[in-house]
């Protein structure tokens, strides 16, 4: 019988020392910074902690003090970005927002939409983190995590607007929906020549009709 491939583990994603200092914190916040620009000029693949480190002046142990390598540098990235977002649901996503009349409700879902994407798109480090999130292996647990996390905030909403609702239903919508969102995030940057209001509203109307249908079933 064959043996199993042994599987490889992952870059180190975590932390080495949080800042404490202000004078550490703010070589912290340069390293992220710097970080940002770099992704968006080189690449993940090319981007390298020589790179930072040179760009920003400081040795690599330095650098080596808070993070492991360039991945755990993009996972903060990501880690920060992804909470960016998530807030921005959690601000639209309530009982009342879930029990708008139908018109009211689609438009309410396209302003969210167009808000996290310019949210994304205003950072300087959105459209290169979001590619890193979705290129490398080791870093798309981050997206799954927030998919899951918003996924909970809207199921959570909808059964508290209406009780009554088929959960399983649901549940399949609503991830559904998010991935979809999240989809529709990454074309918006990978082809420019789209309009984003016309994206927001064209995603907003198919989501929308499927939410709505669940309440109409809910009673």
């Amino acid at each position: 019988m064959p043996a199993k491939p042994r599987r490889t583990p992952g870059p180190a994603l975590g932390i080495k020392t949080q800042p404490r200092q202000q004078r550490s914190v703010d070589t912290y916040e340069q390293i992220l910074t710097v970080t940002a620009q770099l992704l968006g000029e080189v690449g993940i693949e090319r981007l390298s902690t020589n790179l930072v480190c040179e760009r920003l002046g400081i040795s690599p142990p330095a650098l080596y003090h808070y993070f492991p390598n360039k991945y755990a540098i993009v996972h903060e990235l990501g880690t920060r970005l992804m909470a960016a977002q998530d807030a921005v649901v959690a601000a639209w996503v309530t009982p009342q927002t879930m029990a708008l009349p139908g018109a009211r409700f689609q438009q309410a879902l396209a302003q969210m939409f167009t808000q996290m994407f310019q949210l994304t798109r205003q950072r300087p480090e959105g459209v290169w983190v979001l590619r890193a999130l979705r290129a490398v292996p080791a870093l798309q647990a981050l997206r799954l995590e927030s998919h899951q996390r918003v996924t909970r905030l809207i199921t959570e909403a909808f059964a508290d607007a209406y009780p009554k609702v088929d959960t399983a239903r649901m549940l399949v919508t609503v991830r559904l929906a998010v991935d979809m969102g999240s989809a529709a995030l990454d074309l918006l940057f990978d082809a420019p020549e789209l309009d984003p209001d016309a994206v927001s509203r064209t995603l907003a109307a198919m989501i929308s009709s499927e939410l709505l249908a669940l309440r109409k079933a809910a009673g």
